[in-house]
């Protein structure tokens, strides 16, 4: 090679080529991504630049419906407007909150609490400043935004109960979620970080509070620097809770609570055929609709302080001694234990010898010789102790397990007691002591330890009705998936004792001396088979039932008799069992049986029930009460021609 030659430049290879077009590629692409950003997606970054943020929102989801079984609404949902304030958008929070003060009503109270809260959350999380605005209101708020920084108007949706007081205990209510809430959870939902997001607080609405709720949706927004509401990015909505259909007969739910007005008392109706819950009824009520934003201290402080105990769902809380209401479980436990047969005669002298006590008769006088069928009728107390003492305690609370008695029964309420069916171990264990004679005689006329709801004693009156296991059900459908009936096997109770002890309490109901003769159903094909009950709340001591036991009447309210009845209906073909307890009312022939037969009635027809079911010497006082009632229009005077 030449001197010459190696002064040229070294020839360009294709490799040299290639490398140069991918870098003028490279370039070029970037070129064009840098105008793409600085021309078309100017705007965009303009408003980055401006320190503009995506936040992300939960979207509480729609609440489900509550129904009774016949469509009728019991917990409904209805618009809310709101305003809720985020702590990172607001300049100055106190100052924007006395701006707002001045368009919409704010009071102190409720500024200091958003300040509170303010401090007490992460600065993104809103705090709710005030619900239940008008829409003029919204729209002051809105129009007012650019000196409202972090302030911004929401519509919600807010928990109603049309029927209010009538169904509070059963359906329940629900109020903004507690510190106290969130402790019980170990996972708790993101939902319920939501400020006064509202869960389930008492009755269905607490047990089935997963089903109702629903799932979450999100939003994604475009918030400026200033706190302002740009756009909204993107939008998921939440899933509805499932709707739920209660079992309940909403208008024999509504006689009920309506026939019971004035009275601390409770009513259980049971279908029989298949146990749903046609009405569970404790009275008074109150109205749910004061509970779900916070109830105000003089309202919460009037029911807190009322003795008939209108927070007190009675029907399925409240457990009280059965009395005479028991004695058919006595009845069928010696029967069915061969100590006993139906047409055995127990003298009834008006007390039975027991060492040196004498365990009295409710009639002074006695009954006389008694058989199981007059022994009902009457509802004689000594016939009950010699059957208690011949079967025993452990056979009794046996024979009163097998009845739904002692029975925590699975419904989807708070509370829902046991009651107690005591047995010999029961006082062994519990007491420390045997179980006595003595101890028997009680159990026979429903006293002593003995416990039991008016739905325990409804499911008691069921299964003796039907020989079958009927077993309470209180959810129809949820979601529009029907809820199963719980199978109804035979109780392994002899047709022979069955139908003895329903033949008492048909007569009980439909002859005259029985103990609810006065409340029986005057139709043939509607006649109903009952037991009136009344149980001590004090003790009657030696002296007082010498001179004379003291009238109901005569004594304080709280230390009067419970009043019980239970009956099932029709006679030949049941369809419904009731149980009715009236606190303090007295006898259970003169309080508690005039009222669950008019209730029964009224599931019977499915309406006010007419006049014809009813003695004739009591037509005239059942209309006046139909009409005091609301039930009823009193019929026009016709004006005087004169």
């Amino acid at each position: 090679m030449s001197g010459n030659d190696r002064d040229l430049p070294p020839p360009i290879t294709r490799r040299a080529l290639m490398l140069g077009g991918l870098q003028l590629g490279v370039i070029g692409a970037l070129g064009w991504r840098m105008r793409d950003l600085q021309i078309k997606q100017n705007e965009h970054f303009h408003f980055l630049a401006e320190e503009n943020r995506i936040n992300m929102r939960l979207l509480p989801p729609a609440r489900g419906l509550i129904h009774d079984r016949h469509g009728r609404l019991l917990a409904g949902n209805r618009q809310n407007y709101r305003i809720v304030m985020v702590r990172e958008q607001a300049s100055d929070p106190e100052l924007i909150l006395d701006r707002l003060a001045k368009i919409i009503d704010l009071p102190p109270e409720d500024r200091d609490r958003v300040l509170r809260e303010m401090q007490a959350r992460s600065a993104f999380v809103p705090v709710v400043v005030q619900e239940h605005l008008t829409w003029e209101d919204v729209a002051r708020v809105s129009a007012n935004a650019p000196v409202l920084p972090g302030v911004i108007p929401e519509v919600g949706l807010s928990r109603f109960y049309p029927e209010g007081w009538n169904t509070a205990h059963v359906v329940g209510y629900v109020g903004p979620v507690s510190e106290r809430d969130l402790e019980k959870l170990e996972d708790p939902d993101p939902l319920l970080q939501i400020p006064r997001f509202q869960i389930g607080k008492t009755g269905a609405e607490q047990r089935l509070e997963t089903d109702l709720r629903g799932q979450a949706g999100n939003q994604r927004i475009e918030v400026s620097a200033a706190g302002r509401v740009m756009r909204e990015i993107d939008r998921v909505e939440g899933t509805a809770g499932n709707d739920l259909v209660l079992t309940l007969d909403q208008g024999v739910q509504d006689f009920a609570m309506q026939r019971m007005q004035g009275e601390s008392a409770a009513v259980s109706v049971i279908d029989v055929t298949n146990g749903d819950i046609i009405a569970l009824a404790s009275s008074p009520g109150f109205d749910p609709n004061s509970f779900v934003f916070g109830i105000s201290s003089p309202e919460w402080n009037a029911l807190l302080n009322d003795e008939y105990r209108p927070l007190s769902n009675k029907t399925v809380s409240g457990a009280y001694p059965p009395g005479s209401t028991f004695k058919m479980v006595v009845a069928l436990a010696a029967l069915e234990a061969g100590v006993a047969n139906p047409g055995e005669t127990v003298y009834c002298p008006g007390f039975s010898q027991l060492g040196r006590r004498r365990f009295h008769c409710w009639k002074r006088g006695g009954h006389g010789s008694v058989d199981l069928r007059n022994s009902l009728a009457h509802s004689c107390d000594v016939y009950y102790y010699e059957m208690a003492r011949r079967v025993g305690a452990d056979r009794i609370s046996a024979m009163a397990h097998r009845l739904g008695l002692g029975v925590r029964h699975d419904l989807p309420m708070p509370a829902v007691t046991e009651g107690l069916m005591p047995d010999r171990a029961w006082k062994k264990e519990r007491r420390g002591e045997a179980w006595t004679v003595g101890d028997s005689f009680n159990y026979g006329i429903g006293q002593g330890f003995t416990l039991a709801s008016p739905l325990q004693l409804s499911v008691m009156t069921a299964r003796i009705a039907t020989g079958l296991s009927v077993t309470p059900r209180l959810v129809h459908t949820m979601g529009g998936v029907e809820q199963p009936v719980h199978p109804m096997e035979p109780l392994g109770i002899s047709a022979r004792s069955l139908n003895s002890v329903r033949d008492g309490m048909y007569t009980v109901s439909n002859v005259p001396g029985g103990t609810a003769y006065r409340s029986r159903i005057d139709v043939e094909t509607m006649e109903m088979a009952g037991k009136t009950g009344t149980s001590q709340v004090r003790n009657i001591t030696a002296a007082e039932r010498a001179a004379g036991v003291t009238r109901n009447e005569q004594l304080p309210w709280n230390r009067r008799d419970h009043a019980l009845f239970v009956a099932f209906a029709p006679y030949d073909r049941p369809k419904y069992a009731i149980a009715q307890v009236v606190e303090h009312g007295g006898g259970g022939s003169t309080a508690a049986a005039p009222v669950a037969r008019d209730i029964l009635l009224r599931a019977l027809y499915g309406e006010l029930p007419p006049m014809e079911a009813y003695p004739s010497e009591q037509r005239s006082s059942i209309e006046e009460r139909w009409i005091e009632l609301g039930f009823m229009e009193p019929e026009p005077v016709e004006a005087d021609p004169a």
